[in-house]
């Protein structure tokens, strides 16, 4: 039996079933390998999730890119 099992986003979930989140200090740069090169394309590469989601006002990375889809 595995301790953890696929979630999304190649995240995983805890035993708790609770899917991981990605980390404040996650780079835009990095974030833009997985969601595309135009992911916060008013930011630097090197800005932090964290600072992208305070100057944005939202709450996480799913609604950053619920908004972005819309």
């Amino acid at each position: 039996m595995s301790l953890k099992q696929p979630g999304l986003d190649g995240r995983h979930r805890d035993l708790d079933g609770q899917i991981d989140r990605k980390r404040g200090d996650t780079r835009v740069g990095t974030l833009r390998e997985t969601y595309g090169p135009n992911f916060a394309s008013d930011f630097r590469s090197d800005a932090k999730l964290s600072t992208v989601l305070e100057r944005t006002g939202r709450r996480s990375l799913s609604e950053l890119l619920s908004v972005a889809k819309k």
